[in-house]
């Protein structure tokens, strides 16, 4: 069923799938890590991640509204930890069905498919006369994204009071030691730079919400002023230099002036869990990082036996 993907976003179909992620066989496992949709990142989908279910449920309502925008016409994947978010229970706010009807507006199919006096074809074959044309396409589309994202993150929170943008920094302005994440184990984090900053330590977290398109300019602005990043990556990327996140991240900031050391923590993969201990650790390496220069091996397994 993969190949449905890329046709999909190939066929411009404005699409919302809700991605419960997690571990992918073998061994069997059904439990949280981000493999399934990372798997994916290249399918032309875009991919919104929520920390908790407040989130997926807002992200899930400005999905309808980014995919069917004139200007992106593409899938939209919103992706939930598995169980971590998709079975647990907490509070969240449920919006009324007419201010929601109101915000989403009506469904209106550029090409329709029953319109018999302007016919279209849908699917066709395409070889070397048009391919790369249509996949330059899918490539600006998936730029134009970027904006609308924002434009419809600022009318939800200007409509339900709850704004969004492509990440939330959290004690970031002036932070020292950053950690980038997704997800529902940034709530973890912030939690630890509370217990930091109380005691004068300048850490920060950005929780990254858009992951496609990759909002590399904005990341690079908001981080590029620390002096040691971390990367939390909760999916692996066998054969390459670290997880996927990580080589976006260190993307980003390559040929930055005066551009902060990035390091890899590969966590969490099949649902182990990822707790304060771990936080604090990943920050004691920064610290480290800072006094005594970034290790030989930027790439490091934590949550795992020895």
């Amino acid at each position: 069923m993969w190949e449905r993907l890329y046709i999909a976003s190939g066929n411009r179909l404005p699409i919302i799938m809700t991605t419960v992620n997690r571990a992918l066989s073998a061994p069997i496992n059904i439990h949280c890590d981000h493999s399934d949709a990372m798997g994916a990142r290249d399918a032309g989908w875009i991919q919104l991640y929520s920390e908790n279910a407040q989130e997926a449920y807002d992200n899930l309502i400005q999905a309808v509204r980014i995919a069917e925008h004139r200007d992106v016409r593409l899938p939209v994947m919103v992706c939930m930890d598995g169980f971590i978010i998709s079975h647990s229970i907490e509070r969240m706010e449920m919006l009324d069905d007419m201010p929601v009807r109101n915000f989403i507006g009506p469904f209106k199919a550029n090409y329709p498919l029953l319109d018999i006096n302007n016919p279209v074809t849908y699917g066709p074959i395409d070889l070397q006369d048009y391919y790369i044309e249509h996949k330059r396409q899918q490539a600006e589309a998936m730029k134009l994204a970027g904006p609308v994202i924002l434009e419809i993150g600022k009318e939800f929170g200007e409509t339900f009071g709850r704004s969004y943008g492509f990440f939330e920094g959290y004690m970031l302005d002036d932070a020292e030691l950053v950690i980038v994440g997704l997800g529902s184990s940034t709530g973890t984090v912030r939690s630890v730079v509370d217990e930091l900053r109380a005691k004068g330590i300048a850490a920060g977290l950005l929780k990254l919400r858009t992951f496609r398109p990759f909002p590399a300019h904005e990341i690079a602005a908001a981080i590029g002023g620390a002096k040691a990043v971390a990367v939390l990556d909760r999916s692996d990327s066998f054969g390459a230099y670290g997880g996927p996140l990580f080589s976006e991240v260190r993307s980003a900031l390559f040929g930055k002036n005066d551009a902060p050391p990035v390091v890899d923590y590969i966590y969490g993969l099949g649902g182990r869990d990822f707790g304060i201990a771990d936080v604090h650790g990943i920050f004691d390496d920064l610290q480290d990082i800072v006094q005594n220069g970034a290790p030989e091996d930027e790439v490091q397994y934590i949550t795992v036996r020895e």
